[in-house]
């Protein structure tokens, strides 16, 4: 199983309640309902940020996380690349992703505990 993390950057402007809650509530919703979704992604989390600061830790760039489970790599580029993605979830993610400043990483978990 292949894990794909997205690292979240809210859109200028926008508070932290209004990005989680569009997130939660708008987003989530319209991207499992898509057919693709539901045939590619094995499991699907959403992390938002808590607003805490660690002594010796840099303060957090990310307002939050997606992580997305696959069975393969390349089940990840048949997602992303789909039509109906494009059409309807990439635009849906500009209404509140700072989309440039977001980052991710593809791998394999490892669990130690």
């Amino acid at each position: 199983m292949v894990k794909f993390s997205i690292f979240l950057r809210k859109r200028a402007g926008m508070s932290h309640q209004e990005f989680v809650a569009y997130h939660t509530q708008q987003h989530a919703p319209l991207f499992k309902a898509l057919p693709e979704v539901q045939h590619y992604v094995r499991h699907y989390v959403q992390c938002h940020a808590l607003p805490v600061s660690l002594p010796g830790f840099p303060s957090m760039y990310y307002d939050g996380i997606t992580e997305l489970w696959f069975d393969d790599v390349e089940a990840i580029g048949r997602l992303f690349s789909a039509p109906e993605y494009l059409a309807l979830i990439r635009p849906d993610e500009e209404k509140f992703i700072a989309m440039d400043e977001c980052g991710f990483l593809i791998a394999e978990e490892t669990v130690i505990i």
